[in-house]
Order: C-alpha cells, then sequence, then structure tokens
C-alpha cells in the first residue's frame, strides 16, 4: 500500500492561488500559467526571507541541459542597505516604480560547465535559457503565494556587473521586482492605465506542425 505523508503546515503555502484574471485560454491549461502577469504597482508589504526561500525553491528544480543548473539569484530586500545598490543600474522608468518592491533580484547565468565524465569546463550554449526555465519556476510559484514578480531588461549591464561585483563568467540576465500587487497609487497616470494583465499571441502564431510557416516571420 503507498504510504502518503500526511501535509503540513509548510505545504499551506502552495494553497494560495493567484488572483483570478479575465483573460480567456483557447485550449485548456492550469489557470496559474493563465493569470499570471507582471503588475507595477506594488503594495508596502514586506516579503520575509523564509517566502522569498520558497521562490528559489522552485526555482531550483527547473530543467537544465546536463542538469548544469547555471542560474544564479542575487537579492536585497527594501530597506537594507543594498537595496538602494540594486535600484541602482534600472533605467529611470524602472526606477521609479521598482523601488517600491518588497524585493529586487538579479538573475544570473554561467556561462560554462563541466559535462558529466569531463574535467574540464566547457561553454554552454543553452546557459541563458537554462536561468529562463528557472525564472520561470520563480514567477510561477510567487504568482501561486500571492505575489507578483514582473522581470526587466531595462537597466544597465556593466553598471550592474560593477556593483554587484558579478566576475566574467556570468551573464547579468533580468531585474526582477517583487511585491504584492497593491492599488497603483505611487503610478503615473499613464502607467496606471496599462496596469492590467496584457493579451497573448494565440497558439497557432508560435506553433506549427511540420516545417517553419511564413506566418512565423510575421508575428511578434
Amino acid at each position: 500500500m503507498l504510504n502518503v505523508p500526511r501535509r503540513n503546515e509548510r505545504d499551506t503555502v502552495t494553497d494560495q492561488t493567484s488572483q483570478r484574471t479575465n483573460r480567456v485560454a483557447d485550449h485548456p491549461a492550469e489557470r496559474i500559467f493563465v493569470d499570471r502577469w507582471s503588475p507595477r504597482g506594488f503594495s508596502q508589504d514586506q516579503i520575509a526571507e523564509g517566502e522569498l526561500r520558497t521562490l528559489f525553491e522552485a526555482a531550483r528544480w527547473a530543467p537544465s541541459a546536463y542538469n548544469s543548473q547555471p542560474w544564479r539569484f542575487l537579492y536585497a530586500l527594501r530597506g537594507e542597505t543594498d537595496f538602494d545598490t540594486f535600484l541602482a543600474p534600472l533605467i529611470e522608468f524602472n526606477r521609479g516604480w521598482a523601488q517600491h518592491a518588497a524585493a529586487l533580484i538579479y538573475l544570473l547565468s554561467k556561462k560554462e560547465f563541466t559535462p558529466p565524465g569531463k574535467t574540464g569546463a566547457q561553454f554552454s550554449r543553452t546557459h541563458s535559457f537554462d536561468a529562463g526555465a528557472a525564472w520561470a519556476n520563480f514567477a510561477n510559484q510567487a504568482a501561486i503565494g500571492g505575489w507578483a514578480a514582473h522581470g526587466m531588461s531595462g537597466f544597465d549591464v556593466d553598471k550592474a556587473r560593477t556593483l554587484l561585483g558579478v566576475p566574467e563568467g556570468f551573464d547579468v540576465e533580468i531585474v526582477i521586482a517583487l511585491g504584492r500587487k497593491g492599488d497603483g497609487a505611487h503610478l503615473a497616470p499613464a502607467l496606471l492605465q496599462r496596469e492590467q494583465p496584457s493579451p497573448r499571441a494565440s497558439v497557432d502564431e508560435f506553433a506549427a506542425r511540420g516545417l517553419f510557416p511564413k506566418r512565423f516571420e510575421a508575428a511578434r
């Protein structure tokens, strides 16, 4: 007989669900994938480091080439001295709203790995791709727990590398602003109007059976 372990209080962190949106799926999919989105209007809620580690735990189990696990996360919580350092590389547009996040997280990827059975390191062609898988796990786990994770490419990569002490063997991929969704009161009117889930391309726009179709060239 299968021995199923009893649930405990630590399991309840995954019982919370993200806020339901008005998005409509064209095909059956779990609501976590449909309803997750990236707001900019955060509340003043802080995040406990233990909760943040739950998101890193989800990222930990992402797939990667040769199980190389190239992702690395650097983080600072709002109110800490390092938070201003993490905020500094962002472009002015992103700094304006990201300063209200509960945490800022930089996702890095290690560019080399040592394949199984080898002794020397070699370039990993998929290091960025694999780090992206960890980011997806992180973002979805955040949404499950009622948090919003907004990934940003708008930052000075060289400045981030210098301020955070990132060596050349790593790429700085994205910055993640993490917080509870708020009423957006601190946002400029133009941004507040955009504070809603964005649409997505249809499946037919990015999936094709067989050879490369011409319609892919016209896709966004």
